[in-house]
């Protein structure tokens, strides 16, 4: 019997490292496309355990691609890095306590979720190293998930063209393959000018934006009822005008988010919504300007892929977690609603505080398409992919709020993060070791595509921005 070290031993090895990357990112809390420090903390990273790094790609100055080895197959691990504005809060409590009031925060975890990714490349590397493996690793630094849709521009920059198969996790409730599809969306500005005036002296020589704003709105939830059930249409305010109500606003923009299962969809609830701004323009004698912010498609899932994953996840198990941690976890969930608690959960865990088992692989859950939407989704078109989500966060946990910071950079956390690296390390090294794999998973995804192409649904010349 020899002495050569497991995957997990080898992440083990570096986990105080990983912990210590994690937790800076989640100080740092950078939003979409300005994660400036994150990006060069993961690149710094990379390249002291040996990935050569190229920063830039993509045309986005946080975006970065770092490789090791050489030849196929090629394997690319995702990580994201981008926080969330308002959601500023002291890790470890469970009341409401922002660092810094309207304050940036880890409302979804990513600081977790680059870092997981991280230590699933940089241990699978080493592993290579040691055991004469051939193939190549790719850890992906992908910015702006968070509204921007960093893999989508980097997708339509053919960044993942050449690689074989794609592994991903998210932070979450629960631990298990994340199976089924997701909404495509389009993201949209749009933006209305009129002319001031006094609105008590003159204010018929005044046209006023925000009243285009509002009436577009009224207008898109009367469309609500007319467009299928699955579909999701957000919007807000984001210049009003003014905060004096004695000027007749001359400016005013909303910001759209359409959802939809396919692209096409999108595109057809988007073009209506287009006419009821321009309605609206009309209605007021206002100028309507619409401006393309971002996009993702619908993700599709690979269950050759997910049955590798979810393997390697019953041969590891799951996170165990200690009475401290759990009682941390009672007292989160004590500060969430009866609601929050009981959404989305099985019978089995409803009265536990963590997850502790691992979900089972379904058809019904291979055939869910999630309200919500991801990236991920325009990377699924071009190659095949996969994800896992282990227990971050304790039971019931809603994302995108204050409790999902607060646990972010603790035990609980730390430990859920690098167990998913590990899944994702593993998932990895059998694709390496057995390229059969990748074959059958590209086979499944021609086969699901049925002759359609991936095509970007980000018009040419739209460009990322952290802001419009």
């Amino acid at each position: 019997m020899d002495n050569k070290r497991s995957i997990s031993e080898i992440m083990e090895g570096k986990r105080e490292m990983f912990i210590q990357v994690s937790d800076r990112i989640w100080e740092f809390a950078e939003t979409r496309f300005e994660e400036f420090r994150s990006a060069e903390l993961l690149c710094a990273t990379l390249e002291n355990e040996g990935f050569k790094v190229e920063r830039g790609v993509g045309g986005m100055e946080t975006a970065f691609v770092g490789s090791y080895g050489s030849g196929g197959p090629v394997v690319a691990i995702l990580g994201e890095y981008d926080a969330l504005a308002g959601l500023s809060q002291y890790q470890g409590e469970a009341q409401e306590h922002p660092v810094v009031p309207g304050g940036n925060g880890h409302g979804c975890g990513h600081n977790l979720l680059g870092t997981g990714s991280l230590a699933a490349a940089v241990s699978l590397r080493h592993y290579m190293e040691e055991n004469g493996i051939a193939g190549t690793v790719r850890y992906y630094g992908c910015p702006g998930e968070e509204g921007g849709s960093g893999k989508a521009f980097m997708a339509k920059a053919g960044l993942f063209d050449d690689a074989d198969i794609a592994i991903c996790w998210h932070p979450g409730v629960a631990n298990g393959i994340m199976s089924g599809s997701s909404l495509a969306n389009y993201q949209v500005y749009y933006k209305f000018k009129g002319r001031t005036s006094h609105a008590a002296a003159s204010p018929h020589l005044g046209r006023s934006a925000l009243d285009a704003v509002e009436l577009m709105n009224v207008g898109v939830n009367y469309l609500r009822e007319h467009i299928i059930q699955e579909a999701r249409v957000h919007y807000a305010i984001t210049n009003s005008g003014g905060i004096s109500p004695n000027v007749v606003q001359g400016e005013a923009e909303v910001l759209y988010l359409i959802r939809a299962p396919k692209t096409q969809q999108v595109e057809e609830i988007y073009q209506r919504i287009c006419n009821i701004a321009r309605g609206a323009a009309l209605m007021t004698g206002t100028e309507a300007e619409i401006v393309f912010d971002k996009a993702c498609s619908n993700v599709v899932p690979n269950s050759v892929l997910e049955n590798v994953m979810h393997e390697c996840f019953q041969e590891l198990g799951v996170p165990q977690f200690t009475e401290e941690e759990l009682r941390y976890a009672g007292a989160i969930r004590s500060s969430l609603s009866d609601a929050d608690k009981s959404f989305s959960i099985r019978s089995e865990l409803k009265d536990k505080d963590m997850c502790d088992v691992l979900l089972p692989l379904t058809e019904e859950a291979r055939q869910r398409v999630m309200s919500g939407s991801t990236d991920v989704g325009d990377v699924s078109w071009v190659v095949p992919t996969v994800q896992c989500s282990t227990a971050c966060w304790a039971i019931g946990t809603p994302a995108h709020t204050w409790q999902v910071v607060s646990q972010g950079a603790t035990s609980i956390s730390h430990k859920a993060m690098l167990h998913a690296g590990k899944v994702m390390a593993e998932t990895a090294l059998k694709v390496l070791l057995d390229p059969d794999i990748a074959a059958r998973a590209k086979a499944e995804l021609s086969e699901l595509l049925d002759g359609q192409a991936y095509v970007s649904p980000i018009p040419d010349g739209v460009k990322p921005s952290a802001k419009k």
